[in-house]
This record gives C-alpha cells, structure tokens and sequence, in this order.
C-alpha cells in the first residue's frame, strides 16, 4: 500500500484505528473503483460505472476524503 501511504496517510492526520480503517476503506474503493489504471487502458479495475466523456462540455467534480481525492463524472 506503498500508493496509499503517499496519497492519503502522509497527507492526513489518523486519530485511531476506526479512523485509519475508514480512510483506508475509503481510499480502497476510489482506487479499485474510479481510479484509472494504465495497464487496464485507462479503466479503472472493478468499476460498474460508464468512464466519463471528456467530449462532454460539462464534468462534475466529487471530492472523497475532504478533497485530498477527486471523482470525476459526466454532468447531466
């Protein structure tokens, strides 16, 4: 989790093990589900969701984690 570390817990203060659980939690899922992977072709691992179109004029921004990450989509 050596992408973890540098994205999330070297950014943010843990306060206890719930805490870090939630964040790891978290983290694990934009990853796994939002996160584009190069050797997928730019697909992120298990996601049930379209890509965003980047055609598209409008792009809604989703912060996770207070916005230490970010979860694009097309805006309708």
């Amino acid at each position: 989790m050596f992408t973890a570390r540098i994205e999330i817990t070297d950014r943010m203060l843990i306060v206890g093990e719930r805490h870090l659980r939630h964040v790891l939690n978290a983290y694990a899922s934009h990853y796994n589900g939002w996160r584009p992977h190069r050797s997928l072709k730019l697909q992120p691992p298990c996601s049930q969701r379209p890509i965003a179109d980047l055609t598209h004029e409008r792009i809604k921004r989703r912060p996770v984690l207070g916005g230490l990450l970010n979860e694009y989509d097309r805006a309708e």
